[in-house]
Parts: structure tokens; sequence; C-alpha cells
């Protein structure tokens, strides 16, 4: 019978363990235990040896919330400088599966040349006849497989590790990785040809408002009036001034007919001329004639009667001729002459030449009040004709007004868009490479090291595999699994002796 590591009770059924418990099933089962570690340590060993030293290239990416990118709409948006929010989560993990994603992936694979076969491959006479896209496809799942992208707890920071047994092959494919990663996020981020659409639409908005500024200029031209709203205003102002002296017109006009209507009355009760000198005497230089007569008479008639008888008749015709004189003489000087100088009536006059005044001026007022109220009528026509011409360059105004400002919205997001590209292409973005690869110059693994973990597992394995022989084994081992399992005592135990 042999000698096993089954556990004896004692006493009430408790476990009294020892190291001698432990060493005896490893002595019994000392060949299991010898071949394993000497075939696990060899298969590591060689194992080692086939695939060769392994050298990792290290990568970490930085995400950053620092830049903002404008919103690509038609609306107006301005760049608002706020302060930076914490990054997610959630963020970290989509840029952790973006660096994961397949077209990154392929790209890298297409780049570094992964895809195509290095020496004799058991794996390409199983599958004959693959194409380029099949060994791509494998690529990138081996590759998916091999880069461990992790990100680190607590940080913004996104850790990549590739191992491979070439170094340079190792830093080239973390330094595309980087490359292709960096093209994705921007792409993702940022929609592709919205700096191609706002540079086409700001040139057509430009070409539309340099067609409405050349409509603008050719209305002036064609109706002679740059500002129809000032002309008219201006015009406004004028009618109001019209009016005002068409009601002046027509009140110097009542005015005049009623100082005409008062003259004329006046004139009527007024002399035309009035005595300016009246003096009344008698008239000598008669008197003296009609006494020279009256001599004359008496000489004749003396010297007739002193040839004549006085009943002669030529002296009673000089008698008569004597008495006619004297009466004439007496009539004479009892007669007063009155002289008198007359003028015209200065009131007559004044009234005169008022009321010729006045119907001047009357026939002055009705010739302003005429030309008055057709200069009215035909600037009120040509303030409808100016308040057309507004209406229309209003509309044109507008117009251009309207391509001025999308030109100048269009304008400031073609500058936005060309900034972001600006900064897309000197790799400004909210991910950065924190810790850029390097060419691996040491193996991952020693060779001290390998042979320390060799016989670290191919002691692992051997005791393990003792031990578990020793368990699986179904024979007593001892003398008290026996009496414990059959019932009965033993008289004498004897260790198995091979021959």
């Amino acid at each position: 019978m042999r000698e096993t590591n089954v556990l004896v009770p004692v006493g009430t059924g408790g476990f009294d363990l020892s190291a001698r418990d432990f060493v005896v099933p490893l002595r019994r089962r000392k060949r299991a235990l010898l071949v394993t570690f000497l075939v696990v340590l060899a298969g590591i060993i060689s194992l080692a040896l086939l695939s060769g030293p392994s050298y990792s290239s290290h990568m970490a990416i930085l995400v950053d919330l620092q830049r903002f990118d404008p919103i690509v709409s038609t609306g107006a948006t301005s760049q608002v400088v706020t302060t930076s929010n914490p990054v997610t989560e959630e963020e970290i993990n989509s840029e952790v599966e973006l660096l994961g994603s397949s077209d990154v992936l392929e790209q890298v694979v297409i780049a570094n040349g992964l895809w195509e076969p290095h020496g004799f491959s058991l794996l390409d006479l199983l599958r004959p006849g693959q194409t380029r896209e099949d060994r791509i496809a494998r690529a990138v799942k081996g590759l998916a497989k091999q880069i461990r992208i992790k990100a680190i707890k607590d940080t913004n920071l996104i850790d990549i590790t590739y191992k491979s047994p070439d170094p340079q092959r190792s830093y080239a494919v973390l330094k595309s990785l980087g490359d292709f990663y960096m093209a994705k996020h921007a792409a993702v981020h940022r929609p592709a040809g919205s700096y191609e659409f706002f540079a086409t639409e700001t040139q057509k908005y430009k070409d539309e408002l340099q067609q409405a500024e050349q409509k603008l200029r050719d209305f002036g031209r064609k109706h002679a009036t740059a500002a129809p709203d000032l002309q008219r205003t201006q015009l406004a102002t004028d009618v109001a001034g019209s009016v005002a002296q068409l009601h002046s017109a027509e009140q110097a006009i009542a005015a005049d007919k009623e100082r005409m209507h008062s003259d004329y009355q006046q004139l009527r009760a007024t002399p035309q001329r009035s005595i300016t000198l009246q003096a009344s005497a008698a008239n000598d230089k008669l008197i003296s004639d009609l006494n020279a007569a009256l001599f004359a008479a008496e000489t004749k008639r003396d010297q007739l009667e002193a040839k004549y008888d006085p009943s002669y008749p030529l002296v009673q015709n000089a008698d008569q001729e004597v008495a006619g004189a004297r009466v004439a003489v007496a009539h004479a000087e009892q007669k007063q002459y009155v002289a008198e100088t007359t003028d015209r009536d200065p009131t007559y006059e004044l009234l005169r030449e008022d009321m010729a005044k006045s119907q001047a001026d009357l026939a002055a007022q009705h010739a302003t009040l005429v030309a008055t109220k057709r200069s009215v009528k035909s600037i009120q026509a040509e303030m409808v004709g100016l308040d057309e011409l507004s209406l229309s360059q209003q509309d044109l105004q507008r117009d251009a007004k309207a391509a001025e400002t999308n030109y100048l919205l269009y304008l400031a997001k073609r500058e936005q868009e060309r900034t972001s590209n600006a900064l897309d292409v000197t790799h400004i973005s909210n991910v950065a490479l924190a810790v850029p690869p390097v060419i691996p110059v040491l193996p991952v693994f020693s060779w001290p090291l390998i042979v320390v973990f060799a016989f670290a597992a191919a002691t692992v394995f051997g005791v393990g595999t003792a031990y578990a022989m020793d368990f699986l084994d179904p024979s007593f081992q001892t003398p008290g699994q026996m009496a414990e399992m059959l019932g009965i005592p033993v008289v004498v135990a004897m260790a198995k002796k091979t021959a």
C-alpha cells in the first residue's frame, strides 16, 4: 500500500496539517513533477527562442477641451471665450474607440505593410487563394488584438502600447497610428468641405453685392438723383413755404381790395383841387382907363360946345358919351375883383397814388397767387415722382444691404473655417500627443527574466501536476484513510516496494 497526502481525521473530525503533509505528495509524484517541470521549462525557453525578443513601443494621448470650433451653420455665430469644461469619461471612451476603429487600423496596416507575408507561414498554406483584401482584413484583426489601448484612470490620458519583434516596426506602427488618429479626430469633429462651402457662398454673395451696388449707381444716373428721400424732404419744406406764401398772397389781395374800395370812397368825397391863395381888390387899371376915356369925352364935348350950340346933335352925343363914361367910372369904382390861386389837393393826390399802388400790388399779388399755385402743383407732382423713386431706391438698398449682410456673415464664417483648417494643419486640436512613440532599444523581457519566469512557471506547473495526480488517485494512501473509509482498525501497514 502506498503513502498518500490524504488527510487523516483526528479526534472529532478536525484537520491537523503539517509541513510533512505537503511534502509527502510531492515525493510520491516526484517523477510527474520533474517531467512537468522540465517540459514547461523547455517549452517556455524554446518558445522564447523561436519568437525572439519582443520590443514594446509606448504612446500616450492627452484629451483636453481647449479648442472650440465654431458651429457650422448659416446663422451668425461668435467665438465666445469660455472656461474649459472637464473631460468626461464618455469623451475619453469615444477617443479610445476612435483609436481602435477599423478604418484607422486599416490605414496603419497598409502604411506599414503589415498585410504582406513575412517569410514562410503554415497559415498561408491553409488559406490558398487569399486576396489582398483578405490579407488586409486579417492583418487589421490581428493588429487590433496586439495593440493595447487603455484609458488611464483618474486622468485625461490614453495609453497605447504595441509589441513586435522589430523595434522599428513597433515605433512605425504607433507613429502612423497617432498620425491617422489625429486626422480621423479632425475629420470626425469637423465636417469636411465646410471651408469650400463658405468660400463658395462668400463669392456668391459678393457678386450679388456688386450687382446690387451697380444697380444703385445705374439708378442714380438714370434718374439724375442720388437721394430721393432727401430731395423729397426738401421739396416738402418748399411746399410748406409756398403754401404759406400762397396764404400771404390771398391775404394781401384781400387787403389791397379793401384798401382800393376805401380809397375810391374817399376820392369821391375829396375835391381834386383846393385854393391855396385868395385876394380881393378894385380894378385900378379899368378905373384909370375909364377916367381917361371920361376926360377925353369931356374934352371933346368942350371943344364941340365951343363951336356949336348945345342943342347941336354932336354936342348932345358928346354929352351922352360923357355921361356914359361917368356911369362906367362909377360902376367900376363900386365893383371889387377877387384873385384866387388853386393847386391839386394833397389828400386827393395821396388817395389817388395809394389807389394806383394798391392796383399795382393787387395785380402783382394775383400773379403771385397764380404762380404759387402752379408751383405747388408742380412740386407736389415732383414729390409723387420722388416718392416712387424713393421706394424703388429703398428696394435696391434693401437688396444691397441684404447682400452685404450675407456677404459679411459668410466672410466671417469662411475665416472661422480657414482658422480651423489652419489649426488642423498645425495639429492644434482637443487631443495632443502627450508621450510620442520612440524606437525601443531594450526588449520587453531579457533572458535572465525569461529564465526566472520559466523556472517559476515550471515549478508551479510541476507542483500543481503532482498535487492533481495525487488527489485524483483513488487508492488508499495512508492507514488512517483506510481505517476511516472501511471503519476497521489497521493492525500492520507496510510500504510498497518496487521490484
